[in-house]
């Protein structure tokens, strides 16, 4: 593998999309950032299927992941990470709207590594994305295969 790998952003509105690869890239990360739309492309991307069939054989080094989401909600792509054995050990956080404790608690049940709500205030947004970007591409350390 090589040592920078891809963020996979997993989220549906397009203002909170740019807004977190916005983030990122004022992060001055040098790592790829992937953007999806919802739960099933995410596990296209994860399991190389249809336009990410071709894509590099490696894991992100995170999936940032919002809960609500059509075809296939977060919760359901953490569970079927977390049941997959080539997936489990990829770092997931949550990056969510939603401050519910049952959506909380369900998170964390499923294996979540981190469950951040999505602040309000665009500098805190900011803020807290580019942290998440640098502690899980930068300094977060992985198993080997």
């Amino acid at each position: 593998m090589s040592m920078i790998r891809t963020i996979l952003l997993a989220e549906d509105s397009p203002a909170d999309a740019e807004m977190a690869i916005d983030a990122l890239r004022d992060a001055h990360l040098a790592n790829q950032v992937v953007h999806v739309e919802d739960g099933v492309e995410a596990m296209d991307y994860l399991l190389r299927r249809g336009r990410w069939a071709d894509r590099k054989d490696e894991d992100p080094a995170v999936l940032l992941l919002d809960i609500k989401m059509p075809r296939m909600d977060g919760l359901e792509v953490l569970r079927t990470m977390r049941e997959n054995e080539s997936l489990r050990r990829i770092p997931v956080v949550m990056l969510t709207s939603s401050a519910e404790e049952s959506d909380l608690a369900r998170s964390w049940d499923l294996g979540v590594n981190a469950y951040v709500v999505k602040p309000v205030d665009i500098d805190q947004f900011f803020a807290a994305v580019k942290t998440l970007g640098q502690f899980w591409a930068v300094y977060n350390e992985v198993p080997a295969e």
